[in-house]
């Protein structure tokens, strides 16, 4: 294997210093990473001059949708872990609502080894928490934790298990293999129909509105259900500042309940939606200004854990037609870390060591992956992202690897960028490119 002496970085955005990576480890930090890299030996050390740049533990993506199997024309493993490597993940959770749903022990093995296979990423599946995602009848929870996949994350996302006892069950189950229930927070009976969020604009615009509650309702019942049973509980995609809210007001309580926030929903709001351009439609939908600042309020004081990207492809014919029937959802893994740059970064709200915790070191912990999100620390694996600060970017969604091009962040100019990926120190991405 070879060996990198990455030169000039600042590790967690500190003091500028060399790190050397060897054998897929961090092999030597600082004065001794130099000597060892002109030290006599058998292996040729690749100097990559980075001034300046910040390095980072691997970025670990809790909510991805790679579309594979069953809507290849919109994703593939291949292409959503090549994507996700150009914006400095070393880890993805690939979500269930696949076609055949990642319901089973055979499903979520395909996926696992589709994924090693790619060898961008390492791919882990989530599985489904009911059976085709139909809210009747759990899934084969204990098999697919048993499986090579080892699936520790189980979500029916895109729908809400909204029966009560079910949940109950879900959440009692996985507690027997330190698994965790991530609810998609939807009471669907208040969501019938919607298109939007429900408020100002939806009234204007004459869609039917996506109330706020219809969220909130979900969220504070599965808090008290997680409390009773004793179980993990993960809350995606929070969208709104009453949820935001109950989630504190949980972990106040000691309720052991875990949220993301993505970096849509950290930027962008409902007023976009005056533009009936559908890569602008989402579930959740986009909310207000004040529902926005509450999320990166939660999210800078750790009410909000992680940022997730929840990464949506969807194919020209499901996303350019008239907005009442486009598909919900946006493409989120090669643009994620530098929205996280303009909206908590560049307005002071979190630190680079802040950045390291929510999008690496705070999902590897939920998703109980161990070797991902490391402290930057001689012996651990080099799974290493490497972003310039000071780098501006135009998003052109066309340069995107795989077929979806539905990417709200279009012609927008973004700070940062990722400049270098490592997994167990193989280069996947060198000078913002792709390695194969």
């Amino acid at each position: 294997m070879s060996s990198y002496l990455l030169r000039g970085v600042r590790p967690l955005g500190g003091a500028v210093t060399d790190v050397l990576l060897a054998d897929g480890s961090i092999a030597a930090i600082g004065s001794d990473a130099a000597a060892a890299s002109a030290a006599p030996g058998d292996t040729a050390v690749t100097v990559l001059d980075l001034p300046g740049q910040v390095l980072l533990p691997g970025l670990v993506d809790l909510h991805t949708h790679l579309r594979e199997p069953g809507r290849e024309d919109a994703e593939t493993v291949r292409s959503g872990s090549a994507a996700a490597a150009l914006g400095g993940f070393t880890a993805v959770h690939a979500m269930a609502n696949t076609d055949p749903v990642a319901d089973t022990a055979g499903v979520v093995e395909q996926v696992f080894r589709l994924g090693q296979e790619a060898g961008y990423v390492d791919v882990h599946p989530v599985g489904a928490v009911t059976v085709g995602l139909g809210g009747q009848q759990l899934a084969e929870l204990g098999a697919m934790a048993d499986s090579a996949a080892r699936v520790r994350v189980f979500s029916d996302d895109g729908k809400c298990v909204d029966d009560a006892l079910l949940m109950r069950r879900a959440l009692e189950y996985v507690k027997a293999f330190d698994g965790v229930i991530a609810q998609h927070a939807q009471e669907p009976r208040l969501t019938a129909g919607a298109q939007m969020n429900e408020g100002a604009v939806s009234a204007v615009l004459g869609l039917r509105g996506w109330p706020a509650a219809a969220e909130e309702a979900i969220i504070a019942r599965d808090i008290l259900l997680a409390d009773h049973v004793g179980s993990r509980l993960h809350v995606c995609h929070v969208s709104t500042a009453g949820s935001v809210d109950l989630i504190r007001r949980a972990k106040e309580r000691g309720i052991d309940v875990t949220a993301e926030a993505t970096p849509h929903h950290l930027l962008l709001t409902d007023e976009l939606a005056r533009s009936y351009d559908p890569v602008y439609k989402v579930n959740p939908p986009l909310r207000t200004e004040r529902d926005v600042m509450a999320l990166r309020e939660g999210v800078a004081d750790g009410t909000v854990d992680i940022v997730a990207t929840d990464h949506a492809p969807h194919t020209s014919e499901d996303k350019d037609c008239e907005w009442d029937v486009a598909a919900f959802g946006m493409l989120g893994l090669p643009t994620a870390l530098s929205v996280v740059v303009m909206t908590l970064v560049e307005p002071g709200l979190l630190d680079w060591v802040g950045v390291a915790d929510r999008l690496s070191s705070a999902p590897a912990a939920i998703g109980r992956v161990p070797d991902q999100g490391r402290p930057l620390a001689v012996g651990e694996p080099a799974n290493l992202t490497v972003l310039d600060p000071d780098a501006q970017w135009t998003v052109d969604p066309w340069q995107f690897p795989g077929p979806a091009r539905n990417s709200p962040y279009r012609e927008m100019r973004l700070p940062g960028r990722v400049t270098t990926t490592f997994l167990r120190g193989t280069p996947t991405v060198l000078g913002g490119a792709l390695q194969w």
